[in-house]
């Protein structure tokens, strides 16, 4: 029983491989799609994937990813502007109704979160996978990580370990924002978390902002 149970496992996992993605482009239009494929492929390209069909659906995965983000902040924006153009509200039932929509959307967000990670896991490796999240978030959480590494180098391993998962945090919030903006956005609050949590651990964030500033600077005069 053991061993048929796990070969129709393999079997599961083989056709999950294997099996084609669909790009969900249709009814869309095909300037956007293309824009979408393109930014996509750029993520792909970083991935190394040898595999023709694996890359093709990795590509359909991510693209998709794009379109149902694309589709739940349109339809709440477009919502919240009717709302807000409307003359027979006043400002109380808009402010209510703008944050119902809101919340509706990020319900849906929500909802669709996880699947996005278990699709490229048929076909990616769990560091793949995060190079997808970083590559969708302008690789926010290792340049905020290693800048903030390089400007206190006394922080012990529990408190940089912290700090990543704090980032990480972040760009799970930011890989369903709308824009680039309201990516930055979370990003930035999660660095406001992060630096209050220092402050409270006995770091001065200035001082070590301003000795980092002088070893950078040191740096350069030595070239």
């Amino acid at each position: 029983m053991k061993k048929i149970f796990l070969f129709m496992s393999l079997c599961l996992l083989s056709l999950s491989a294997t099996a084609q993605v669909k790009l969900d482009s249709e009814g869309r239009d095909a300037e956007y799609v293309k824009v979408i494929l393109s930014r996509s492929q750029k993520i792909v390209d970083k991935l190394g994937l040898t595999d023709d069909a694996a890359k093709k659906n990795v590509l359909h995965v991510i693209s998709n990813r794009y379109f149902t983000l694309g589709d739940i902040h349109d339809a709440c924006d477009d919502k919240v502007k009717e709302v807000k153009g409307s003359g027979q509200l006043d400002k109380a039932q808009k402010d209510q109704l703008v944050t119902n929509l809101r919340n509706a959307r990020d319900a849906e967000l929500y909802k669709h979160h996880f699947e996005f990670a278990a699709a490229l896991s048929n076909y990616l490796t769990d560091a793949q996978v995060e190079a997808v999240k970083d590559g969708m978030t302008y690789n926010v959480v290792q340049v905020t990580y290693d800048a903030t590494l390089a400007m206190i180098p006394s922080l012990s391993a529990e408190e940089k370990l912290q700090i990543l998962n704090w980032l990480k945090e972040a760009r799970e919030f930011a890989m369903d924002a709308g824009d680039s903006k309201s990516k930055h956005n979370w990003f930035s609050k999660y660095k406001g978390r992060i630096n209050n949590w220092l402050s409270s651990r006995g770091y001065d964030l200035v001082k070590e902002r301003e000795a980092w500033y002088k070893r950078i600077e040191a740096e350069k005069k030595k070239k």
